[in-house]
């Protein structure tokens, strides 16, 4: 069978273009024993995805040049040799960016029957979901009664950490990069919001936004971002550092903040997280988390574009604002 996959053609020199992809077909083995042939139907582009065109040594390998990228997906099995995976099988796995694949099952887990939407399972259900739920439950541990700051605060992550924020007590200020993500934001009951791109000065803004200092801050962004949170800070604050995304696509190490001491003088704790150090706690949170959106009580908005030829355009647009909540990208045939 003839399946399509995106390889990573060249690594990116800051920001990634079109130039650095290419959709490349692929002959797929026939099946043998315990082996399943499966069809993607959504996959996600993350910010993280971008570390692994560095050649270099990470929590995670490097993509390699040449070879099809991989990410987060949801799937359907066509076609089983494997009893425990009849088809029809609705599966999540890290083997996004290709249209189909045969697995001997390593890596694929079920899905459960539910009316959730299969694609929340890579957003609000998924590892973004549970970044949001770790970082405010297990290491900052959000006290109702606090200030929040959430930095991205639209993104798949941020605007899950905004809403957990409130219904946790909390008063939430986001920081988002148009009017329009703002309104959003304001729409879902959020206390305060910074379009970061037309204020003046970000330090002076959250002072206005949180007066009284910030308990805990949700760290995505990194750079003016963190030197703001650190000036406006209370005594005894934490920050929960989930990513960096405003250095990314830097080609020269980005000077550290200048104002670093702030974290001695004011007894901060800050700790960074990869969730997936944390995925023993998954049934917790999908428990929990399931609730919250059947219920309405957590809106999960998605950006979605359409075909796998667009996967490459999708990541790009996660580094220029383009995403409200989580981007995905629904496959169909190449």
């Amino acid at each position: 069978m003839k399946a399509h996959q995106i390889i990573l053609k060249s690594r990116p020199e800051g920001m990634p273009t079109s130039d650095n992809f290419d959709l490349s077909p692929v002959k797929l083995p026939s099946l043998q024993d315990n082996e399943v042939l499966v069809k993607n139907l959504w996959m996600s582009v993350d910010p993280y995805m971008r570390g692994r065109m560095i050649d270099r040594k990470s929590y995670i390998a490097p993509f390699q040049i040449g070879e099809a990228l991989e990410g987060g997906a949801i799937g359907e099995i066509i076609e089983s040799k494997n009893s425990a995976l009849p088809v029809g099988t609705k599966v999540s796995h890290m083997l996004g960016w290709r249209s189909h694949f045969v697995s001997a099952a390593e890596g694929l887990t079920a899905l459960p029957v539910t009316a959730i939407d299969d694609s929340h399972f890579l957003g609000v259900m998924g590892m973004p979901g549970m970044t949001a739920w770790v970082g405010l439950n297990r290491i900052a541990k959000l006290k109702e009664g606090e200030t929040l700051f959430v930095s991205a605060a639209s993104g798949a992550v941020g605007s899950i950490v905004c809403q957990l924020g409130k219904m946790m007590g909390a008063k939430v200020v986001g920081s988002v990069g148009s009017d329009e993500k703002a309104t959003t934001l304001k729409s879902l009951g959020i206390d305060e919001v910074i379009n970061y791109k037309t204020t003046q000065n970000l330090d002076k803004a959250l002072a206005k936004a949180a007066p009284e200092g910030i308990d805990v801050y949700f760290e995505n962004v990194g750079g003016e971002h963190l030197v703001a949170a650190l000036n406006n800070m209370k005594d005894y604050g934490r920050i929960a550092v989930c990513g960096m995304i405003a250095q990314y696509n830097d080609i020269a190490p980005t000077p550290g903040p200048s104002n670093l001491a702030q974290i001695i003088i004011k007894k901060l704790r800050v700790e960074g997280f990869i969730v997936f150090d944390h995925w023993e706690h998954y049934d917790e949170f999908a428990q929990e988390m399931g609730q919250y959106l059947a219920s309405g009580k957590i809106k999960a908005e998605q950006t979605v574009f359409e075909g796998l030829e667009k996967a490459p355009e999708a990541f790009i647009g996660l580094f220029e604002g383009k995403n409200k909540g989580k981007m995905v990208v629904k496959l169909s045939g190449c």
